[in-house]
């Protein structure tokens, strides 16, 4: 192939690749839907695959599944639905002493660690201030519930989803070939190795994170009940959703278990169970969790890790948060075979020739604190002089 026949396939290749990033972002507020029916199939299309190792059909093996998971997911909500409900009711009724205790001893107490003016907090205000945007959120809410539009696109996903998500599950396997015979044969292999990385990747991280965050809200909702924290369960599951950020769903119940254990008890021996529940629960993630279920295949920074969800969320809004870790450890895969391939090119191997002056620059400071620069040629060992 000559340089232009290259050159010419690789502008198609990016055009290409230009035009389907660029539909995905014009098509992205009705994507939602058939994204999250995609996630379900990708999580639904090993068990399918299982049961067809054991003689059943596709299209059974994926009926079973979907039913299961389906079962699975409506359970879930009739039990979590109510749970929820209940304990934003609690912490609703509660609210007035949490402001109380902030206003009264939180406040206090950081002023005088901190050496604060007294008058810095107005708490009268900032309590004027958050009444007011919690009562605009709320007309917000209502005027959206109201909203006979957006009542006619939450039914409409909620049918979609389960419909798209049956067909993808069926198609799975074919969807995959097609999309592999669609390809340029010329980048095919190098693009199906990164896949069954991506695939490897995907699935450590989507089924192990999973599972690490369910575990994780079930303990801290379940010890922090235990323990006697009224709004236990609510700090948990916002605990172990949060845990996809290494260390935020930690520290993010901490604080907020530790003001509800002050507030509602008030002792050392509470704040020390609390304490207790979360150095177990952060080695429990830490030597347990993690290692067993998602494992080291990940390797995302947490700085990465919150950077991708700001940069979906801003791209792409909720679909750009739902999609944006999953895209991460993908991008993580092509970052590192375009590290190796850097690593193969001239451009990294070629060793250059050395250079014959190297130019060293001596910055200092006489007695009466003015600058001087002075350079000097190091391969001639001359001595310094002033430009």
């Amino acid at each position: 192939m000559s340089i232009s026949q290259e050159t010419s396939r690789r502008w198609q290749m990016l055009a290409i690749t230009v035009v389907i990033g660029l539909l995905i972002w014009l098509l992205a507020p009705v994507l939602m839907p058939f994204a999250v029916a995609a996630m379900l199939a990708y999580l639904g299309d090993p068990l399918a695959n299982r049961l067809e190792r054991l003689g059943l059909g596709r299209t059974l093996a994926v009926s079973i599944v979907f039913v299961v998971l389906i079962l699975a997911i409506a359970a879930a909500l009739l039990l979590l639905v109510p749970l929820i409900v209940r304990q934003i009711e609690n912490l609703v009724d509660n609210f007035p002493h949490y402001v109380e205790w902030g206003r009264d001893k939180a406040l206090p107490w950081l002023q005088v660690r901190l050496h604060l003016d007294p008058n810095a907090f107005d708490t009268d205000r900032l309590m004027a201030e958050l009444k007011a945007h919690l009562g605009s959120i709320g007309s917000v809410v209502g005027k959206i519930s109201r909203s006979s539009i957006s009542v006619v696109v939450w039914m409409t996903n909620l049918v979609l989803i389960p419909v798209v998500w049956f067909y993808l599950l069926r198609d799975w396997d074919r969807l995959v070939a097609w999309i592999d015979r669609m390809l340029p044969r010329s980048v095919q292999p190098t693009v199906a190795h990164l896949a069954r990385e991506s695939d490897a990747v995907l699935g450590a991280f989507v089924r192990g994170q999973l599972l690490v965050m369910l575990a994780l809200a079930i303990y801290y909702g379940g010890t922090l009940t235990l323990v006697g924290i009224s709004v236990g369960p609510l700090i948990g599951m916002v605990a172990g959703l949060l845990s996809f950020v290494p260390y935020l769903g930690f520290i993010t119940g901490f604080g907020a278990a530790i003001i509800a254990s002050l507030v509602q008890h008030g002792d050392w021996t509470h704040l020390l169970m609390v304490i207790g529940v979360f150095v177990i629960g952060q080695l429990l993630e830490g030597y347990v969790l993690v290692p067993r279920l998602v494992g080291e295949k990940i390797g995302l920074h947490p700085v990465a890790v919150i950077f991708a969800v700001l940069a979906g969320g801003y791209l792409f809004g909720f679909l750009g948060v739902l999609l944006a870790l999953p895209a991460a450890s993908v991008i993580l895969v092509l970052l590192r075979y375009l590290a190796e391939r850097y690593k193969l090119s001239d451009l990294y191997t070629e060793e250059g020739t050395p250079d014959t002056v190297l130019a060293e620059v001596i910055v200092s400071e006489d007695q009466h604190g003015d600058i001087h620069a002075r350079t000097r040629v190091a391969d001639e060992g001359s001595e310094p002089h002033k430009p």
